[in-house]
């Protein structure tokens, strides 16, 4: 079950970034992501066992690579070849819910919009001066929904833009056909998320991250 949902995650994923289809590998899959800073590749394993985790940690030699994976980094933090970080500080969460259709309340000086551009469903929360306060978009795979960066604006916290945010996509969700929701999540994150109607907590496994920073060796 863990490995399906990790499955549906990194296919909802690579829609929602624009990345090329994950490919798939002895391990689990490879995603190249291009165009950003921090991260060049990302390996995803849906089962995290010894010779698994070995043998994709060993393949890489490329720094700014991530590992992602269903399990406690201490249990994996052995079994990973030298150069690899473990992120304790990123605590993550796979998150499943069965979705549900909720009022969505506006609050008073702020609209929402949706925007559908291929394959990923954009909304966007504007300020009555037009500027965004909170966003979050989701790729629509068949019955199950994969939801992706959701943030709002530090000057617009606290005011329920979040809630609003996810209750936009989840309806949009629902109306695509989909009654399944799977999203990566922060403590932060799944904290909001437990308190929201439409992604009441289904499910939720450790989800956690290992970079490769080891530099080159000198010529």
């Amino acid at each position: 079950m863990v490995a399906e949902l990790v499955e549906t995650w990194v296919a909802g994923w690579a829609v929602s970034r624009r990345t090329p289809p994950p490919v798939e590998m002895p391990w689990g899959f490879y995603i190249a992501v291009a165009d950003s800073p921090g991260e060049v590749g990302r390996h995803v394993l849906p089962e995290a066992d010894e010779l698994r985790v070995r043998s994709s940690s060993a393949s890489v030699a490329v720094p700014r690579t991530w590992m992602k994976m269903p399990v406690e980094p201490e249990v994996i933090e052995p079994w990973l070849s030298p150069g690899w970080v473990v992120a304790y500080e990123e605590a993550g969460h796979l998150m499943v819910t069965d979705l549900m259709a909720t009022h969505r309340v506006e609050p008073e000086g702020y609209t929402v919009t949706v925007e559908t551009v291929g394959a990923v469903v954009f909304a966007r929360v504007l300020d009555a001066a037009g500027e965004q306060a909170a966003q979050g978009q989701m790729a629509v795979l068949g019955d199950a929904a994969v939801v992706d960066r959701v943030r709002t604006e530090d000057a617009h916290r606290r005011r329920g833009l979040g809630q609003l945010v996810m209750r936009t996509l989840a309806g949009h969700a629902l109306n695509e056909g989909a009654g399944l929701g799977v999203l990566g999540a922060t403590d932060a994150g799944r904290a909001l998320y437990e308190t929201i109607r439409p992604y009441a907590l289904h499910r939720s496994e450790g989800f956690h991250e290992v970079g490769f920073d080891r530099q080159p060796e000198p010529a």
